[in-house]
């Protein structure tokens, strides 16, 4: 299986964009609300495969 160099950055800006934002919301930074808010913006910027499938919600 070959994983183009446009899926893997996709994947792991999104991996990454969340992990930030998980973060800050065990922080208390940010409420619930605003993390999934959050992760429904990087889900649509990065259309991730996999994270896509982790999150649990269908690419708008």
């Amino acid at each position: 299986m070959t994983v183009s160099k446009d899926w893997f950055r996709a994947e792991s800006l999104y991996q990454i964009s969340l992990s930030v934002a998980r973060s800050m919301l065990e922080k208390g930074i940010i409420s619930k609300e605003e993390f999934t808010e959050i992760d429904t913006i990087l889900l649509q910027k990065y259309r991730p495969t996999v994270g896509t499938l982790l999150a649990g919600k269908p690419l708008p």
